[in-house]
């Protein structure tokens, strides 16, 4: 059994290292995650959402966020879904691609 609220903390502490490149700011601060959950077995889901629809390093973001997440101990997978961005249907299918192979490296791993 997996502490949730611990590793819910752990997430975000990990994920207030991404900076945005344009702004300097951490994704945490410029709230970018949405909707963070952490179930019983270590999988993470969330939404990430792009400072602006047009958002240039949108994708490039989202792969940092991915990575960083894939670090924390106890995480065992994860879900991301991209709202607002002009590209969302484009990106959310590249990374879907990313996260199952993200996810079946955590299998693997453990």
């Amino acid at each position: 059994m997996v502490d949730t609220d611990a590793l819910k903390k752990l997430v975000i502490d990990q994920l207030s290292q991404v900076i945005d490149p344009e702004t300097g700011t951490d994704i945490i601060r410029m709230r970018l995650i949405k909707d963070l959950a952490v179930d019983s077995t270590g999988k993470v889901t969330y939404v990430f959402r792009p400072s602006s629809p047009l958002c240039p390093i949108a994708a490039p973001l989202a792969l940092s966020i991915i990575n960083v997440i894939n670090e924390v101990p106890g995480v065992t997978g994860q879900d991301m879904k991209v709202v607002d961005f002009i590209q969302a249907k484009e990106l959310n299918e590249v990374l879907k691609t990313v996260l199952i192979e993200k996810n079946q490296g955590k299998e693997e791993g453990s």
